[in-house]
């Protein structure tokens, strides 16, 4: 089986309304790489590959047959404090602030603007999950 390089075996694809202010937001958030886009004749986002940290995905804009995505993401950070407050400071509301988890995960929680979930996580301790 070929699966180009940079993409997994599951290749997550978000539809967003304003997908180039999406884009702007994940940049800013979550430090997004986008690494090309594809835009329609009226300038919209056909689609944009997108990466964060070891993961790559696709963003497209929402219209027509194709609602705007409503997903969950489980995102690692160096700092899920700092991040938090990022995401929030770009548009996001708040689920909850971070806090220590009792899985070794220091985690909190923001819905971006699109509203999609993205449960924001710094491991703090070193052993694998149970």
């Amino acid at each position: 089986m070929y699966v180009p390089e940079g993409y997994g075996t599951v290749f997550p694809y978000i539809f967003a309304r304003d997908a180039a202010a999406y884009l702007t937001f994940l940049e800013r958030a979550f430090g997004a790489e986008v690494l090309g886009t594809t835009e329609m004749p009226d300038g919209t986002v056909a689609n944009a590959r997108v990466r964060i940290g070891t993961t790559s995905f696709m963003v497209s804009e929402a219209g027509g047959p194709f609602e705007p995505s409503r997903a969950a993401f489980y995102i690692y950070v160096e700092n899920a404090d700092q991040t938090h407050r990022d995401a929030l400071a770009c548009g996001a509301e708040d689920i909850h602030a971070p806090r220590d988890m009792d899985y070794g995960d220091r985690q909190g929680g923001v819905t971006d603007p699109s509203g999609n979930i993205w449960w924001v996580s710094t491991r703090v301790e070193r052993e694998p999950y149970d």
